[in-house]
């Protein structure tokens, strides 16, 4: 019988996962809090609930279906839906995930977050794009979340991508023993592979783990052979500056032959709205997203040292290189 595990998200036609156009399987569940995720739904292993106050007519429904008290009275849905609002409707800490209110709700507001699936299931639905694949020289992209979490679930999801002749791309943020990148490695065309910062105490504080393993297993990758992107999610305040892509640069210089291009991943706010349906605050609500431009004025430093870089991290500019476009 096939393991099933938790998907939060399958995203076709992505073109900044890896070359051509993607599918992108997010897997739950990863090791590291950054402070900026993007991807807030993906951090918890477990099954999730999403409030949307823009759907949520009040009608009270869920209150009568839940069995921990955990559904706050209704108030006028004008109220609870502004954008000033501080209203909640779930109290997290009393609710224990049974999900009786998604069920009672006919509207939406309340949804599960967090699908159950296998290998093969997984795999039948990116399979459908397969034309798409072969036209552009895209394929699976396996992302999270962390898939190094699910060590042995990701490995047998990239072994059958593999047997059904679709290229892969591992998204990985380095935090895991080698022994298990190394497996998996070996199933991946490409491993994008994310550097947040060099600085051990940075790292800490914004991510909640330390960096020493992080950077140990990119040298160790590169030793290998594998096909590296590296990709920087640059954020305000923290890796912005002129020093960190300097520093950055000539960490990433000792591996430049090994590393086939650094990708510069300008910081949005465009999440917001997950963490208002996960009822979180999240610090970086009122920052706004980079501009291209600013970010932009990081590649000469890398391109000094040799290395391909992009901002954006699209993967049509590699196929339109090998190509002769």
């Amino acid at each position: 019988m096939e393991k099933n595990i938790l998907i939060t998200d399958i995203a076709r036609f992505s073109v900044n996962d890896g070359p051509g156009i993607r599918t992108n399987v997010f897997l739950k569940g990863c090791p590291l809090k950054c402070a900026w995720c993007h991807n807030p739904e993906t951090i918890s292993s477990k099954p999730e609930l999403y409030w949307k106050r823009r759907l949520c007519v009040q009608c009270g429904a869920c209150i009568e279906a839940c069995p921990k008290d955990a559904i706050m009275p209704p108030i006028a849905p004008e109220y609870s839906s502004s954008p000033d609002s501080v209203y909640l409707k779930i109290d997290r800490f009393r609710c224990d995930g049974c999900m009786e209110c998604v069920k009672a709700c006919k509207y939406d507001a309340l949804q599960v977050v967090g699908k159950s699936m296998s290998v093969s299931e997984i795999l039948d639905e990116v399979e459908l794009d397969m034309p798409f694949y072969n036209n552009s020289g895209g394929g699976i992209t396996v992302s999270g979340g962390e898939p190094t979490s699910h060590a042995e679930f990701t490995l047998e999801l990239l072994k059958g991508a593999k047997k059904r002749s679709l290229h892969t791309c591992l998204d990985t943020n380095g935090y895991c023993s080698f022994s298990v990148l190394e497996e998996i490695a070996e199933y991946s065309d490409i491993i994008l592979f994310d550097l947040k910062h060099i600085s051990p105490s940075k790292h800490f504080e914004m991510t909640g783990v330390s960096n020493s393993r992080i950077l140990k297993n990119l040298e160790l990758l590169c030793g290998r052979n594998s096909e590296i992107w590296v990709r920087i999610p640059v954020v305000p305040g923290f890796n912005d500056s002129m020093n960190f892509h300097k520093e950055a640069a000539l960490f990433l210089a000792a591996f430049a032959g090994n590393i086939r291009r650094v990708d510069l991943l300008p910081f949005h706010n465009w999440c917001q709205d997950k963490y208002d349906w996960l009822g979180i605050y999240w610090p970086y609500r009122e920052i706004d997203a980079l501009d291209p431009s600013f970010v932009e004025v990081f590649t000469d430093l890398y391109h000094q040292y040799g290395l391909v870089t992009t901002v954006g991290g699209s993967g049509f500019e590699e196929v339109g290189m090998a190509q002769g476009f």
